[in-house]
């Protein structure tokens, strides 16, 4: 289930000093009318709260430019902040409509205590924390679980070793290690 926002619309050139005295904050959807994107502003507060449950190219939500021509599925593509205030200077949003699949970051979740680690006092060393997928818009996994305990000292997991669900394919080599397990001293 997608989260929701209402937004307003906004004139291009418009100063985004003002509109942030004014308590919202500006942004962007790119994505839905080829090159050409749609400037609107959302309330800081509403926006802060979104952030708080969204994830940067993970998270579908439903925009809705109250005053304007856009109404559609969208995913959170960049947020800027100011250098030391905390405060949100822009976001932008990626119209997702019209895609057939897209380019996403899912975080690897690793499970279990891998049997080089319990009996052969190895340690897990981690060298992927997320992967590059493309998926259809509808189909976007929170993260991929990966089960590590049947590996010992000296072995790992590849990319391409990852059970994904279906339509889902990962966009680089299958080669790279994600985990592996570091052999432990022996008496």
């Amino acid at each position: 289930m997608p989260l929701t926002i209402e937004c307003q619309s906004r004139a291009q050139k418009s100063n985004p000093r003002a509109i942030r005295r004014e308590g919202r904050v500006p942004a962007t959807i790119y994505g839905h009318k080829g090159a050409e994107s749609t400037a609107i502003s959302i309330n800081t507060k509403d926006a802060i709260a979104l952030l708080r449950k969204a994830v940067i190219n993970n998270t579908l939500i439903d925009v809705n430019v109250t005053d304007g021509d856009f109404n559609g599925i969208t995913i959170l593509r960049e947020v800027q902040y100011h250098p030391y205030k905390d405060n949100i200077y822009h976001i932008s949003f990626f119209s997702i409509a019209a895609q057939s699949k897209i380019e996403v970051s899912i975080p690897i979740v690793f499970v279990g205590v891998p049997v080089g680690v319990k009996v052969g006092g190895g340690t897990v060393e981690v060298l992927m924390n997320e992967i590059q997928v493309s998926c259809p818009p509808t189909s976007i996994p929170s993260s991929f679980e990966v089960d590590i305990s049947d590996l010992d000292g000296g072995q790992g997991l590849h990319v391409s070793d990852l059970v994904l669900p279906e339509g889902v394919v990962v966009t680089s080599d299958g080669t790279p290690l994600i985990v592996t397990i570091a052999a432990g001293r022996k008496a």
